[in-house]
């Protein structure tokens, strides 16, 4: 898929408050190991942990109130439709509220997957891929070092070569992009980052 922008970012539009509430909230929840893929915590040997945390290593809050997506979703349409994607989707999973200490990281990751959701017991998900990611800086950028959102979009593009993306460091600041493309967060060696993703749903493309 040819695509003339592999992301669209809005800067420092979330209200602080709001950054501020969501971190709030995110931290009164209790916090789990952050994993990939499908995975499930219960189902994995120590070995199996083990290796989830040499490429990821964080701790995460699920939320999905209300209050949060009707701040969000305008701009994912917005960036649908300036980036000219127009990718036709009509769910958002929970979001992600997502704590990076010092040291911690997320290394190279699509967030799509290859085969649809298989969830009859679902259809708000059953059928559908995720074909838009969203990821919000809650952190005031002076408040830690590190932890850069970079893309790699040599899969799309051989002859590019990966990008910080030091447009969305301010406080607020919404990015959006396709979720085949591939990204990663370099680790934080000063200070702690938060974030909070979302995954956006829509049936396979044509």
């Amino acid at each position: 898929m040819n695509l003339k922008y592999y992301y669209w970012y809005f800067q420092s539009v979330i209200p602080k408050r709001i950054c501020n509430e969501i971190v709030r909230y995110g931290k009164e929840q209790d916090k789990q190991m952050a994993l990939t893929g499908n995975s499930q915590a219960e189902n994995l040997s120590e070995t199996d942990l083990k290796n989830i945390q040499k490429k990821r290593k964080s701790d995460v809050v699920w939320m999905s109130d209300r209050w949060i997506y009707k701040e969000i979703q305008p701009y994912i349409h917005q960036a649908n439709a300036n980036a000219g994607w127009n990718f036709e989707w009509d769910w958002s999973e929970a979001c992600q509220f997502t704590e990076y200490k010092k040291g911690q990281f997320y290394d190279w990751h699509c967030d799509s997957h290859i085969e649809p959701y298989n969830q009859p017991e679902d259809p708000n998900t059953n059928g559908k891929l995720r074909k838009l990611s969203m990821t919000i800086s809650l952190t005031d950028p002076i408040e830690y070092e590190g932890g850069d959102l970079e893309f790699d979009f040599r899969n799309q593009d051989e002859a590019s070569q990966p990008r910080i993306c030091k447009e969305i460091r301010p406080k607020g600041s919404i990015i959006v992009f396709p979720s085949f493309v591939w990204h990663r967060v370099t680790p934080v060696t000063k200070g702690t980052r938060h974030s909070l993703v979302c995954w956006n749903l829509g049936y396979p493309f044509r």
